[in-house]
């Protein structure tokens, strides 16, 4: 395959290339000026790669792979450090599960904590709850939480064990699927909670800070950067590591969460988990090995895809999703997508569509049909078929799932 004929190049004046796998899909002039922003940084390595589901996000664009050397920018990275996803197939099929579907969704929202409460208890929390299970994953943790405080006191004033295991909000979610042979999945989005973003914005400000003392210009004071070498840099990468860790982990909790739950569910017979666990981050930094040199990936909005590795690519509520095989193609850094990607704002979604409009597009999901939801409704987001079109050399489809349960936070 002539892979430059499987995207576009964009040359940036002042800056290393964007190789842009976007054809077919809508790429807004906002998320192209921020890319021209990062390709102009003084450390990229060789090019940045923008994904299918590329978008507008703070700082840095959503959807993009930003590899560095001896640099990493805080808010590439972003709030929500660690956030992925994951998935698992069991042995039950379609005819297995309960013909009210209701019923499954209102007891994965008992076992899972979900939703984010700016007045009174944390719901989304769990409060004076904590299951030992959740104790025990927090025990492993807890020792590089301590001396990541040590250095950052402040890091300490989050709910930090309270929110291991929980969903979150925004667009996280649980979702019960079936693939194309009607056997049933357990998937879910989340990651590093009210820790990870306290972790995320702390090092923000000190990285633009850094950037104020050093007298540093640059096109967008959220491309603000650590350099290695320094104590600022060794702190995050630290702290970003645990944060990813403790994302992985609580998706882990949940995922068997919302196993007991669906195996409790009246009617449902006793199954089990077929097949490996995938588990993938999308928003978080590595040090890999590209041409032959480490350097840091981060892939803000994106999927690792190395030769045979497993990801998940999430359509929207009420949309397919996909579970993929990496292709291993070195242009994109080894990466994918990570979703479909936002056709608007979530604020623009709200203005534009109604209740009902939503309902008729997650018609046959058992999900929430209100007015609360209505910046995840399914038109809010690009066309998944399209995006899955402009990515064929970075991944193949392994199996396609559509939601029946949707839990969203």
């Amino acid at each position: 395959m002539d892979r430059a004929k499987t995207h576009d190049i964009m040359n940036v004046k002042g800056g290393v290339p964007v190789r842009c796998w976007t054809r077919g899909v809508p790429f807004e002039d906002e998320a192209r000026r921020q890319l021209e922003n990062v390709a102009r940084l003084p450390f990229i390595y060789k090019w940045v790669a923008a994904m299918p589901d590329v978008h507008w996000g703070l700082g840095a664009t959503i959807g993009s792979v930003i590899p560095t050397v001896d640099a990493i920018i805080p808010a590439a990275v972003g709030v929500d450090i660690g956030c992925g996803m994951c998935a698992a197939r069991t042995s039950l099929t379609a005819g297995d599960l309960p013909d009210d579907l209701e019923r499954v969704r209102t007891a994965i929202e008992t076992a899972v904590p979900h939703g984010f409460y700016r007045r009174g208890p944390d719901r989304g929390g769990w409060r004076n709850r904590v299951p030992a299970e959740v104790d025990a994953a927090w025990s492993e943790l807890e020792p590089d939480f301590r001396a990541i405080t040590a250095k950052a006191p402040q890091i300490k004033k989050t709910n930090n064990r309270g929110h291991l295991g929980t969903l979150g909000s925004g667009n996280h979610f649980i979702e019960v699927c079936l693939d194309e042979e009607d056997r049933v999945w357990v998937m879910l989005h989340s990651g590093s909670r009210g820790v990870g973003n306290k972790i995320g914005r702390d090092y923000i400000a000190m990285a633009k800070n850094e950037m104020r003392k050093n007298r540093v210009s640059l096109p967008d004071d959220n491309l603000a950067f650590f350099v290695k070498g320094t104590p600022q840099f060794d702190e995050y990468v630290k702290a970003v590591d645990w944060a990813q860790r403790f994302a992985k982990e609580s998706r882990r909790l949940m995922r068997q969460g919302v196993i007991r739950a669906l195996g409790e569910a009246p009617g449902v017979p006793r199954f089990s988990v077929d097949g490996d666990v995938i588990d993938c981050h999308h928003n978080y930094v590595a040090l890999e090995e590209h041409y032959g040199e480490k350097v840091y990936i981060t892939r803000k909005g994106a999927v690792r895809a190395g030769d045979g590795e497993f990801g998940i690519i999430p359509g929207s509520m009420g949309a397919k999703s996909f579970i993929v095989r990496g292709k291993g193609c070195p242009e994109s850094f080894m990466s994918c997508s990570h979703g479909a990607g936002r056709a608007m704002s979530r604020k623009a979604a709200k203005k534009r569509f109604s209740v009902e409009e939503h309902a008729r597009a997650t018609k046959g999901i058992a999900c929430r049909k209100d007015a609360g939801v209505l910046d995840e409704t399914p038109a809010a987001y690009k066309p998944i078929d399209a995006v899955m079109a402009a990515q064929t050399d970075l991944v193949e489809v392994e199996h396609t799932l559509r939601q029946v349960v949707c839990v969203k936070g």
